[in-house]
């Protein structure tokens, strides 16, 4: 998955600060709707996101569990502070699902 930054290196400090003490309830919920691995990395102001889940998950429906849990709302909340969408991003699309192109292992 892919997001922006706002671009401006404050307000990048305090993101990768805020994900250096994540909150624990916010930890616990990514657990407990069955996402093994959640991994973010920035380049510049951009951010993409790799998640680890069973093959028979459905994503969509975790993320929107996800979503109810205790003090995600808040955290997207203040994470919404240091983030904007994508160029061509729908009407309140955040994290926007990237199409594989290359996978070694399948070679």
């Amino acid at each position: 998955m892919a997001l922006d930054l706002k671009n401006d290196p404050q307000l990048i400090a305090e993101y990768e600060a805020h994900h250096q003490k994540v909150w624990p309830e916010i930890i616990e919920g990514i657990k407990a709707v069955g996402l093994a691995n959640m991994q973010i990395f920035r380049v510049e102001n951009r951010l993409f996101m790799m998640i680890e889940a069973d093959e028979n998950i459905d994503f969509d429906k975790q993320m929107k569990t996800l979503a109810t849990l205790p003090r995600q709302q808040e955290w997207e909340a203040l994470m919404w502070k240091y983030q904007q969408a994508l160029p061509g991003a729908k009407e309140g699309e955040k994290w926007i699902l990237m199409k594989k192109i290359f996978n070694l292992a399948e070679y």
